[in-house]
């Protein structure tokens, strides 16, 4: 998925190999800031148990859990760290505690690249039916999100894994990977009977489940609303918001130029961002998290259903700066690699 970009005219290929230099130095401060916050705020919520301020401890435990699936997202390019080791190695620990096996997760968000916003294609569009008011808002509180979670976990678990991106040669490891997360979690489970802890209720699986809804003000942004072209810069929307979320979300927020240049590593991808912005003459699609939230539920309601809306054009938020109506598509580059849709 590394060697994979969506335009070819914003930056020259000795720009775009200097933006795409990975760090395990990088990787390893971002990834091990995350978890020094995940201890503070699990000796936190310990500390607080009986008293008012668990309720703070607790949401904030929950929400650098739910993100922790922006390292495993950055890993799943490998670009998170320079060795690829440590991107298996840490993105696999992730998919485990947020649910989300890594090695299918990089198959789905291979498809969901290589096909963004294409209903039959976008691995992460394939089956959902067009959101209406009630089902968005089960969707983005978590309730939908996990169901469909642990009934694939369970579905690949035992041998059925059907997904048009996950080919006959993928597709006994990611029934092997199931069945390990399966074991893993059954395990923990009995463990927790044996010794009558609540251990992993508390200090994973309760803030886990309960706070899903603040992670899906990033998964929701990206694309919904958006046109169904196969351009990036029209299918991908960034978001505006602050230095905090930012580190919480490894820059994920610059999603426009991710998706473009997914080569990347999330520590060049402002910088990368800003190079786009140079070239276009302004900022690609953006908005705030609230702000969208508040137009897409307005959408939905005016019309009833995401499907009245047409799918050609962006009708949630602005349309970005124009991107002179380029299709994506694959070309080997001077290395002779392959490249296609970001």
């Amino acid at each position: 998925m590394e060697d994979f970009i969506g335009r070819r005219d914003l930056l020259d290929p000795a720009e775009l190999r200097a933006l795409s230099a990975r760090s395990d130095l990088r990787g390893l401060v971002q990834l091990g800031s995350h978890v020094l916050a995940l201890g503070v705020s699990g000796f936190g919520l310990y500390a607080s148990l009986g008293t008012a301020w668990v309720v703070p401890f607790f949401l904030a435990h929950g929400v650098l859990l739910n993100f922790l699936y922006a390292g495993q997202h950055e890993m799943s390019h490998w670009t998170a760290f320079r060795s690829r080791w440590l991107n298996e190695v840490a993105g696999s620990a992730i998919g485990f505690v947020v649910l989300y096996p890594k090695g299918f997760d990089r198959l789905q968000h291979f498809a969901h690249h290589r096909h963004t916003q294409d209903p039959e294609r976008d691995g992460e569009l394939l089956g959902r039916p067009a959101y209406t008011p009630f089902s968005y808002l089960i969707y983005v509180t978590g309730p939908a999100y996990w169901y469909f979670r642990a009934r694939r976990i369970t579905r690949h678990a035992l041998g059925l894994a059907p997904e048009p991106f996950i080919s006959a040669i993928d597709r006994p490891r990611v029934v092997a990977e199931a069945r390990w997360h399966v074991a893993g979690y059954a395990a923990i489970l009995a463990a927790s009977l044996i010794t009558g802890s609540w251990a992993a209720v508390l200090y994973w699986l309760a803030p886990l489940l309960a706070t899903k809804g603040v992670h899906q003000l990033q998964n929701t942004i990206e694309h919904l609303g958006m046109s169904r072209v196969n351009r990036t810069l029209a299918n991908t929307r960034s978001t505006r918001t602050n230095a905090v979320m930012r580190w919480l979300c490894w820059n994920m927020q610059y999603h426009t130029a991710h998706h473009t240049f997914p080569s990347v590593p999330f520590h060049q991808l402002a910088p990368l961002h800003r190079r786009i912005v140079s070239v276009l003459g302004g900022e690609p699609a953006t908005m705030s998290y609230l702000g969208f939230q508040w137009a897409f539920v307005r959408a939905l309601f005016a019309r009833g259903s995401e499907a009245a809306y047409a799918q050609d054009e962006t009708w949630v938020g602005p349309r970005g700066q124009p991107d002179r109506g380029q299709p994506d598509s694959g070309q080997p580059d001077e290395a002779g690699a392959t490249h296609a849709t970001a």
